[in-house]
């Protein structure tokens, strides 16, 4: 298993926020325009997302601690990247917006023959599932699409079972001033290929009210955030 102890972030080292004059984003995206979006790059979203973030996906599936007989549901599938890297032995219910991105995964369910995985068309927003449904409820590379994070973060909360953990796996706004004022520039821009690029950290949690048992950095650069919390038994 990876470790990398020192970017492990204490939830007691995240900086006070104030959320009244700190905004989670400068852009803001209804649920139509992103399902929108994602039905346009669905034909080329591998060649954007795929290799390029494909470190960080087997890193933090890694770092899940998937244990054989757990219940996994991933947040936004899209073309099912991660679909083959789940043991075979847990059960994967995988979730998308796109009916475009979940033909696509279908497909790659099909081709690795994976009888452990079930997709299903949904919002992230509003999850029909029943409380305390999953051991890990999982969104990568997810947080930053959604029209509204914090809703999500919370359905995502809801149908993890007590003592379970729900993790997201994002890009967020850079710490250095000069590099969040840059983010900031292109997040009006970004939104057209499916993901803001501004999304404030600090302001998010505290907005959600999620104190995370670890952040920690995946990728190369390490410019992405795994970040993993429990639900209180």
């Amino acid at each position: 298993m990876l470790q990398h102890p020192e970017e492990l972030v204490c939830k007691t080292n995240l900086p006070p926020v104030e959320t009244e004059t700190r905004r989670l984003s400068v852009t803001s995206v209804e649920t139509d325009f992103v399902a929108g979006v994602y039905e346009k790059i669905g034909s080329f979203y591998d060649v954007l997302f795929g290799v390029p973030l494909h470190k960080g996906r087997v890193e933090s599936v890694e770092r899940l601690r998937l244990s054989s007989g757990d219940r996994v549901l991933e947040i936004g599938v899209g073309t099912g990247i991660n679909v083959s890297l789940y043991p075979r032995d847990c059960d994967v219910t995988a979730i998308d917006l796109s009916a475009a991105m979940l033909e696509k995964a279908a497909r790659r369910v099909a081709r690795h023959r994976l009888s452990n995985v079930s997709l299903l068309q949904m919002d992230a927003e509003t999850l029909t599932f029943p409380d305390d449904s999953f051991d890990i409820v999982y969104a990568p590379y997810t947080i930053s699409v959604v029209s509204d994070p914090v809703k999500v973060v919370h359905e995502m909360r809801r149908v993890c079972r007590p003592g379970g953990r729900f993790v997201f796996l994002s890009h967020f706004l850079s710490s250095n001033p000069i590099g969040a004022r840059f983010e900031r520039f292109i997040s009006p821009a970004t939104v057209h290929l499916g993901f803001k690029a501004d999304l404030d950290l600090p302001a998010f949690l505290q907005e959600a009210g999620l104190k995370p048992d670890s952040i920690e950095k995946v990728n190369i650069p390490r410019l992405w955030s795994l970040v993993t919390c429990s639900k209180k038994s």
